[in-house]
């Protein structure tokens, strides 16, 4: 399904994209030699992607079972509180680490860091395969020891894998709620994400992607 809204610029030709893509498969095999090379003392690496997610009061509208021929009806809030679920997946390993967070920022950023990197086993390395947002390449940033950021390139949510994650949470726990108050959001962000961890195989399942894995 294809959408677009009035007055946003829209982005590359869906063949620019394929092409652009169909690149950086092919670099990520050398890309992972190279992360290997330059940290021999990691036994073990590792594929993360991480993205951020708005939850907030305005909410969204999803696909539901219904009868034939009739429209559900659903609740949709008209306010504009919100949080943001900033997330890391290891589709091999089917883990994930997350926190909610009242904006996007580079201290938010950097606190997703170090919350990752906490995760980690001892020895092992994270490849982190993000897109470029600001708040992602701030110069401010201190990119802990045992975690390699791999940019993805512009206009490529589709080798993110963490976005078909968002879309999972969101028809699941997020959408059609009412949530009075920033704590109310914080509280269901919470909830949906550890019902997903408590999913065993759910992680592997959404975001594993035959090209991102060490073995490439």
């Amino acid at each position: 399904m294809i959408s677009t809204c009035p007055g946003r610029r829209r982005g590359p030709s869906i063949p620019r994209r394929t092409a652009r893509s169909r690149k950086h498969l092919k670099k990520f095999p050398a890309l992972i030699a190279e992360v290997a090379r330059d940290h021999p003392e990691a036994e073990s690496l590792e594929v993360w992607f991480l993205d951020e997610a708005r939850v907030g009061q305005t909410g969204r509208v999803c696909r539901r079972w219904y009868q034939r021929g009739l429209r559900p009806r659903g609740v949709r809030e008209l306010r504009h509180q919100a949080a943001c679920l900033f997330g890391a997946v290891c589709p091999e390993r089917d883990a994930g680490v997350a926190l909610v967070l009242p904006t996007v920022s580079a201290s938010a950023m950097q606190v997703t860091l170090d919350e990752l990197s906490q995760a980690m086993a001892p020895d092992a390395h994270a490849i982190v395969l993000m897109d470029r947002a600001g708040w992602h390449i701030a110069k401010d940033l201190a990119v802990p020891a045992n975690l390699t950021p791999l940019f993805l390139p512009p206009y490529s949510p589709e080798l993110n894998a963490i976005e078909r994650l968002w879309l999972y949470l969101r028809e699941r726990f997020l959408s059609h709620r009412l949530w009075p108050s920033y704590d109310d959001i914080l509280d269901a962000c919470c909830a949906a994400w550890n019902a997903l961890l408590a999913e065993t195989g759910r992680i592997h399942s959404l975001c594993a992607l035959d090209w991102a894995t060490v073995s490439s």
